[in-house]
């Protein structure tokens, strides 16, 4: 009775490949990991924020406080659970710095521009937005690249962060469990589940446009099992979004080079969403797997899983 107990107990805890726990578990406690050190983090920032008299009701979304304890608690809850419970390295996880590393975020930044232009054009074309003018002419130039950049700055970090997460610690170990094809499945879902928190977030665009996108920003990690090239397509995704075309960046407002109105329908154009939540997205992302197939042609593919 006993060896039969610990033998069910090995059955639901433990891998059946290694002595690890099962994938299921591993995300769980990584999740857990995740909450334990942002809680710390914000109860940090309260107290030097009161002590040296900030306002924190002042904070809004993508603010550097923000955005810095968001990347360090899912780097280092992703560290420790990767080294820990995966046993495996950090770097394993599709990090690895060599020369493709470099043009693989360059790739991926650029192939995310295309991506945003052809929605803008197509948009434009269709008369489903009003252009408004350029951000120099209302803000001083001066802001507007500081603006550019720091946004820039902002959307790297989130593009990190929510790629190491959900195409590397998510997808990657739900696929040593259960699949690649469970993998991209439960992954996007974690992926468009996060979101649900954002301004102007509907079921269609969690449904449609994040559950889309989540397929979408892994298909660059199937195609070279490195994260580079997803976390290229994810800042310039974000960045060629909001402070380049003007749209929101999944409901939340930023200041774009260009001055614009949505004025087509929602359910095409995304509305306040912005186009993530919009049909206009699905042969946006058509455009982007083809030029992704491009850029990796003669790498790894799905077929090697």
């Amino acid at each position: 009775m006993n060896r039969a107990s610990r033998s069910l107990l090995a059955q639901i805890f433990v891998s059946p490949d290694e002595p690890r726990l099962r994938a299921g578990w591993r995300i769980a406690l990584q999740s857990v990991l995740l909450a334990l050190l942002l809680i710390i983090l914000t109860i940090g920032v309260v107290i030097v924020g009161s002590l040296v008299g900030y306002d924190l009701s002042s904070l809004q979304p993508l603010s550097p406080v923000d955005l810095i304890s968001t990347a360090i608690a899912m780097t280092l809850s992703v560290w420790i659970a990767r080294r820990l419970l995966d046993r495996r390295s950090f770097v394993s996880l599709g990090l690895r710095l060599d020369h493709r590393a470099p043009a693989d975020v360059l790739a991926g930044f650029l192939i995310a521009g295309v991506i945003m232009g052809a929605i803008y054009a197509l948009e434009a074309g269709a008369g489903w937005l009003r252009f408004e003018g350029w951000a120099w002419q209302t803000i001083p130039a001066g802001k507007v690249v500081l603006g550019l950049l720091s946004g820039l700055l902002g959307f790297a970090l989130v593009g990190f962060y929510e790629e190491l997460l959900y195409r590397g610690y998510h997808l990657q170990n739900i696929r040593d469990g259960m699949g690649l094809r469970w993998g991209l499945l439960l992954s996007a879902v974690s992926f468009a589940v996060s979101h649900l928190s954002n301004p102007n977030v509907t079921w269609y665009s969690t449904l449609l446009g994040l559950l889309a996108a989540g397929y979408f920003l892994a298909y660059g990690w199937v195609r070279t099992r490195q994260l580079w090239l997803s976390i290229g397509v994810h800042i310039g995704w974000n960045f060629f979004e909001g402070h380049v075309f003007g749209f929101p960046v999944s409901g939340i407002g930023v200041v774009g080079l260009i001055r614009q109105t949505p004025t087509g329908a929602a359910a095409v154009t995304g509305g306040p969403f912005g186009p993530e939540a919009g049909l206009i997205i699905l042969p946006a992302l058509a455009l982007g797997i083809g030029l992704i197939w491009l850029f990796t042609r003669g790498r790894l593919s799905a077929a090697d899983d």
